[in-house]
């Protein structure tokens, strides 16, 4: 392998600055409630209004603000969303079996009762996260979405809030950072507290779901968004680089690799990207990011590639290669793969219908992004109805545990194999008050 454009940081920044920020503010809301919510939107947002919360006339009048051609495209785009979501929840079937005559066996799968879905605003006002933590969440039956994002420098954000409101919110809030993240998981007087929190945000709202995961379900930890490209002989050049800066642009921490099989395309590659940046209108994020974590490795072989993608193990991998099928058979480490020059990550980000809450920072090792699934909880039950069947495993479950020292246990197997089948008890009631005040 030869690197011709190496990071020059890690993509790690320093966080005890940052955690120790949103330990404070989440200690707050947890003892002072709306109080100190409002406190901290005063403080970051320069924003407090009589409510957080808005009403539905609010959002009437917000949403009419909105262009009809940004209305459309939103339906539109929720409405591949939501297809998607809707086979994917279909996929997932209850099950019931009898393992044994008599014994049933199955498992059901029920959503969480409300969830939080956290919308980032700032620079970016990313619509499109309605779309996947919203929609997602409603298909899967959570009964109440409460949708969190901030006013973008005191403006309201109508797309978003139009976004939020057309994908089924049962509760929109103005209300922005790690004060919004506290007040969904732990409640406050105004603000119901939820069982789970979805969304991308900034390092303060990701360091805050970390603090609070426990307290709450958390989709997944995220980090700065990554892409990385796949490229042979074939691949278009000046299309990879474009591709690159695509991804660059959401923030100057966000690393942009390329991993090719064909130095004459790398070189290309390198080429264009001096030429494009110094125009870009995003040049302020992109350009620092590519700068700092963007990466070109030369690799000998379609194998050497697959292998080194897979210890990336990248949010985004785009597959721009002669038979861009093949990554699917050989990777596994990947929040989402885009196969061929006729898609892009920006497709997924935005408008395709796939979900664009990702794995990052190599966690694509032991998970996959946020999806319908994520909003379930899979949960078992049993069933012994046969009185024969009740009898064999209660003397099986009396040996197996005794031999890792559980008398309770034991006993309770005992006590059925002795009621059904007439097994002689080698205990009695008296034996357990004896050993009670022994």
């Amino acid at each position: 392998m030869t690197a011709l454009k190496q990071a020059q940081r890690s993509g790690r920044p320093e966080q005890q600055s940052v955690a120790e920020v949103v330990a404070g503010i989440i200690d707050d809301v947890r003892r002072r409630g709306d109080e100190a919510v409002r406190a901290c939107s005063e403080k970051f947002d320069s924003w407090s209004p009589p409510s957080f919360r808005l009403s539905g006339d609010e959002v009437e009048r917000i949403v009419a603000r909105v262009p009809e051609t940004v209305i459309d495209d939103i339906r539109f785009v929720q409405k591949q969303v939501r297809g998607f979501a809707e086979r994917q929840r279909e996929s997932m079937t209850d099950i019931e079996v009898e393992t044994l005559p008599g014994v049933r066996l199955g498992h059901r799968h029920i959503p969480v009762a409300a969830a939080g879905a956290y919308v980032p605003g700032g620079r970016y006002p990313l619509v499109a996260s309605a779309h996947m933590t919203v929609v997602t969440a409603k298909v899967a039956g959570v009964s109440r979405v409460a949708a969190c994002s901030p006013p973008i420098r005191g403006v309201v954000p109508d797309a978003t809030v139009a976004a939020l409101h057309l994908a089924g919110a049962d509760e929109i809030y103005l209300l922005g950072g790690v004060q919004a993240i506290a007040a969904l998981a732990l409640g406050t007087e105004s603000i119901p507290r939820v069982d789970m929190l979805a969304g991308p945000g900034n390092a303060y709202v990701a360091e805050a779901k970390r603090q609070l995961f426990g307290e709450v379900g958390i989709d997944l930890f995220a980090g700065p968004t990554e892409i990385l490209v796949l490229a042979d002989e074939t691949a278009d050049p000046f299309v990879v680089a474009v591709d690159l800066l695509s991804q660059a642009e959401h923030g100057p921490d966000s690393p942009a690799v390329l991993i090719t099989t064909s130095r004459p395309l790398a070189e290309q590659v390198l080429r264009h990207i001096d030429e494009i940046l110094p125009g870009m209108p995003t040049r302020d994020m992109a350009e620092p990011a590519w700068r700092d974590h963007g990466q070109v490795h030369v690799v000998s072989s379609a194998d050497e590639m697959f292998a080194l993608a897979d210890e990336f193990a990248s949010e985004h991998v785009e597959v721009l290669t002669a038979t861009p099928r093949d990554a699917l058979d050989r990777m596994r480490n990947y929040g989402a793969l885009f196969l061929g020059e006729g898609t892009c990550v920006s497709y997924g980000d935005k408008v395709i219908g796939t979900n664009h809450v990702l794995p990052t920072r190599g966690a694509a090792r032991y998970t996959g992004g946020l999806w319908v699934g994520k909003y379930l909880k899979t949960v078992t039950y049993q069933e012994v109805l046969d009185k024969r069947a009740s009898a064999e495993l209660g003397r099986i479950c009396g040996r197996a545990s005794r031999v890792e020292l559980f008398e309770g246990h034991a006993r309770s197997g005992d006590v059925r194999a002795a009621k059904y089948a007439g097994d002689r008890l080698s205990w009695t009631a008296h034996d357990l008050s004896t050993a009670a005040t022994s």
